[in-house]
């Protein structure tokens, strides 16, 4: 999901833009993006001063935690980074950061992010956080992602923490409404990494992964892809089954729900790699699309 971040050879600014490159920040912007929703929706009508205060400390401390989780995935998968395409501009890959300023830095964001949630937002939401950053770092990087092909799927809920914590972090507990946005990024999490997965096949081979494609081809995959895209859908009507939203959420929720199970559909149908990118870069827009529904409908609803 990141896209390479250029990266000099020397000067105090260039290694900075290598520390920032290992924070992943296409994919933690999208995370804290999730984790605002979650505080928006928790709060009802328009938020007071003190709210948006707690949100925005929230939100620091949840970037931190969530880069410092990137930070150590980059440090364990070096090797694997070397070898695909994607991921080999990482600077722990090029071998530019050392493995001992990767798990520094990677720890000194996890400590900064834990205490500013724990002092200035409350307890659960680091402990939350904390279990998230152990479930991506240590859970699925470490143990799930060489062991199985249905990494993505089990991991997937360490990623569809996000709401959780920004729900926790504006209530002090987790509310079935936080339960429902869970829901919905851990359905569509499997259905856009296996597009990405399927045009980025040899890459995952010559890493030794053991991604869907890899273990049980490219039809069983285009397959799952499109029968979770089926699941999803439904999941993404519960909001407006619940009363969590109303008509405007219903109606872009469903429009790109047929537009991502239109593509599922294509891609079962009549495979092609320009036809999984799609797919991938148009489920990056059925999230992005669907959580900024719910704000705006959360202040008209």
């Amino acid at each position: 999901m990141s896209t390479p971040i250029p990266v000099q050879q020397t000067g105090t600014a260039n290694v900075l833009r290598q520390f920032y490159a290992l924070t992943k920040p296409r994919v933690v912007q999208l995370i804290v993006f999730c984790a605002l929703i979650g505080m928006v929706l928790a709060v009802p009508g328009l938020p007071s001063w003190g709210d948006v205060k707690r949100a925005v400390v929230a939100c620091i401390g949840i970037w931190l935690v969530a880069g410092a989780a990137a930070a150590f995935n980059c440090l364990v998968e070096k090797g694997i980074d070397a070898k695909m395409k994607r991921t080999a501009w990482r600077p722990t890959a090029r071998g530019e950061l050392s493995d001992l300023q990767a798990l520094v830095f990677s720890a000194l964001l996890c400590v900064a992010g834990s205490a500013l949630l724990w002092f200035m937002v409350n307890p659960l939401t680091m402990w939350l956080t904390f279990a998230t950053f152990v479930g991506y770092a240590v859970i699925y990087t470490v143990i799930l992602k060489p062991l199985t092909p249905q990494n993505i799927v089990i991991g997937g809920a360490s990623g569809a923490m996000p709401p959780v914590l920004g729900w926790a972090a504006m209530t002090g507990d987790v509310g079935p409404e936080a339960l429902i946005l869970f829901l919905i990024i851990f359905l569509w999490t499997p259905p856009h990494f296996w597009a990405l997965a399927l045009y980025r096949v040899e890459d995952y081979r010559k890493a030794g992964l053991p991604m869907l494609p890899v273990t049980h081809g490219n039809e069983f995959t285009r397959l799952q892809v499109l029968l979770y895209t089926f699941i999803l859908f439904a999941a993404c009507l519960m909001p407006f089954i619940y009363g969590m939203s109303g008509w405007l959420y219903l109606a872009v929720a469903v429009a790109v729900s047929v537009g991502f199970t239109g593509y599922a559909f294509a891609l079962w149908r009549n495979y092609s790699d320009t036809l999984a990118r799609k797919t991938f870069r148009f489920s990056l827009i059925h999230l992005s699309v669907l959580f900024l529904a719910l704000l705006v409908d959360h202040y008209i609803h």
